[in-house]
């Protein structure tokens, strides 16, 4: 199994917590939390992560800003994002796919198969 690296962006504690033990323990893959898009960025630029999901719906620096900030850094600019959001109307996803997330995935999502479905949108042979 490969262990991938990953970072999580929500500004919800449990989701976090969530996604974070569904691909830990379920996934195998190493994973990092940021509570806001300013923190993501930061660790994002730290860790090299192979992957980011992101929260489209965030106080203060939100999904859109952070993506934008992580395609404007030299160090960022390469990691795949995945919008996980609640907002799943399809303008939204456009909005989403056109400032350059490679995928969106719905909330609420089944921890169970979390890992499989980002691996599958990123293209991850599992």
């Amino acid at each position: 199994m490969n262990r991938h690296r990953v970072l999580i962006v929500d500004d919800e504690s449990d989701i976090r917590s969530i996604a974070r033990l569904a691909l830990e323990r379920v996934g195998g893959w190493q994973v990092f939390t940021a509570a806001s898009g300013l923190e993501g960025v930061e660790i994002a630029v730290r860790e090299q992560p192979e992957a980011i999901l992101l929260d489209g719906a965030m106080p203060g620096m939100d999904g859109l800003a952070t993506l934008r900030e992580l395609r404007e850094r030299e160090e960022t600019r390469h990691i795949p994002v995945v919008f996980i959001t609640a907002s799943v109307q399809a303008a939204q996803q456009r909005v989403f796919r056109s400032a350059g997330a490679r995928a969106i995935l719905a909330k609420p999502f089944d921890p169970m198969t979390l890992a499989a479905e980002v691996a599958a949108a990123l293209g991850w042979k599992e």
